[in-house]
């Protein structure tokens, strides 16, 4: 829930928006200027009066704290508790990945085996978890940032390793669209971190793409899923074959 300083800094940034000056509002409420800029400077005031300021400027209190959220910096990572509670669903971890995709609800039931009622419950669900903000009319906004991973060694990505990896790599990948490449090599370890960059740049512009396609009609999109990964590593039987240093 916000606070009321965070109401009031978006308050204050609206009256700026609208132009609306700390004497024009104690006109309007019938109190001193230095009433009002006493009141934003130590961000101390009730509701009623916050409810008042937003008359003036013809907004509701939904409005405001619409404003407010929108301002709050997006998760980068869940906890492993909200991990659990997302795995143990399989039908709301697809529900986060839609909302993930940002699919519409009618795309999602018009896709997946969801009655109406338990995509609102597993929506219901993700707002809870402080993952979507579930809006009026079945809308949503995604509170996780564009850089959002699951957690390395956490509950989705165990539960990918168990029981998605195999399928993942049970194909030739020589499908159109399709490549699988491996490539070993030895580089410098400051390099590693520039080529995790660079990796990280091509999942932002994949998923960038998959929102410019959005609109796309369903007969010119294919559904396709970018795997990347980096580590130091070499297969294990290589690793038998390699002479042991000397002490």
């Amino acid at each position: 829930m916000s606070s009321t300083k965070d109401l009031i800094a978006a308050l204050k940034a609206e009256l700026k928006a609208a132009g609306v000056t700390y004497a024009d509002l104690a006109g309007h409420l019938d109190m001193a200027e230095s009433s009002i800029k006493r009141m934003f400077s130590q961000a101390d005031m009730p509701l009623s009066r916050i409810d008042e300021c937003l008359r003036v400027l013809h907004m509701d209190f939904a409005d405001l704290a619409r404003r407010v959220a929108d301002a709050q910096p997006l998760r980068r990572e869940l906890s492993e508790a909200q991990e659990n509670a997302v795995v143990g669903d399989p039908k709301l971890l697809l529900m986060a990945i839609c909302c993930l995709s940002q699919w519409t609800f009618d795309q999602v039931v018009a896709t997946y085996t969801y009655t109406d009622a338990e995509a609102v419950a597993y929506l219901a669900q993700l707002d809870r978890l402080g993952i979507i903000e579930l809006r009026p009319m079945n809308r949503y906004r995604l509170l996780l940032a564009k850089t959002f991973r699951w957690r390395p060694n956490g509950p989705v990505m165990s539960y990918f390793r168990r029981h998605v990896v195999d399928d993942y790599y049970d194909c030739g990948f020589d499908g159109e669209g399709e490549m699988l490449m491996l490539v070993h090599g030895q580089i410098g370890r400051s390099l590693a971190t520039a080529f995790n960059e660079r990796l990280a740049r091509v999942a932002q512009d994949f998923a960038q793409q998959h929102l410019a396609d959005h609109k796309l009609p369903p007969d010119q999109k294919r559904p396709y899923t970018l795997l990347i990964g980096m580590r130091s590593w070499l297969f294990e039987t290589f690793r038998d074959l390699r002479r042991v240093p000397p002490a």
